[in-house]
């Protein structure tokens, strides 16, 4: 069997969480990882590989044979602009499904999309480039989710729902039928969402309620 070398951009929690899904699969080898926020770690050993150093890399691991990437943060903004700065290297987007994850045999799922241990997907539902459906979340039937955004664990979406690009669904969240989740919003963690919530805002309670605008600060965590 051809492994593919991957390497994963990100050495965070969650990029721990991406190797260990490649690794439950026998055709995958990474390559190393990339941390474009430490610039002190290259050379550094981190979950049983090493920190290779930041994008300044992407060049000589295509020169050395590597053709997959895949992103190991959660950040829905970066992972949207960075999918365009991946290709243009000449690198192709990896998607990786936990084997524990239950995925109806139509779903849709996108390019560099990460499906973690515990996730389901029922039939009709969409999946964009990039998107997170992380532990234990499910999104139900005829959802779409869109580019980069993050469903983080133990989020129910109900059918129907649509969750736009770069939007982040906080821990435990519920939504229910036919709502619509505006590009760029931050869900707050153990929400309840009944209503639409427009582009660009932070909503959060039971009903979530847009609470304010989406800052700067609020992007280093969610975008």
């Amino acid at each position: 069997m051809v492994t593919k070398k991957v390497v994963i951009w990100g050495a965070s929690g969650h990029s721990r969480v991406v190797a260990d899904i490649l690794r439950l699969r026998s055709d995958y080898e990474i390559a190393g990882f990339l941390d474009d926020v430490n610039s002190q770690a290259q050379g550094r050993p981190f979950c049983g590989s090493r920190i290779l150093g930041g994008r300044e890399e992407l060049s000589k691991l295509v020169e050395s044979g590597v053709r997959w990437l895949i992103f190991g943060f959660g950040a829905c903004g970066p992972r949207l602009r960075l999918a365009s700065v991946v290709r243009h290297h000449g690198l192709m987007l990896l998607t990786a499904t936990h084997p524990n994850a239950v995925i109806a045999s139509d779903v849709a799922i996108g390019e560099g999309t990460v499906i973690a241990a515990g996730a389901v997907i029922n039939t009709g539902a969409r999946l964009g480039d990039n998107v997170i459906v992380n532990t234990g979340a499910s999104v139900d039937h005829d959802c779409t989710i869109g580019d980069a955004a993050h469903i983080c664990p133990g989020v129910h979406l109900a059918g129907g729902v649509r969750v736009d690009a770069s939007s982040w669904v906080g821990i435990g969240t519920a939504v229910t039928a036919g709502v619509t989740i505006g590009p760029g919003a931050i869900i707050g963690a153990g929400s309840l969402v009944i209503d639409d919530i427009p582009p660009n805002v932070v909503a959060f309670g039971s009903p979530a309620t847009v609470r304010r605008s989406v800052r700067e600060d609020d992007r280093e965590i969610a975008g």
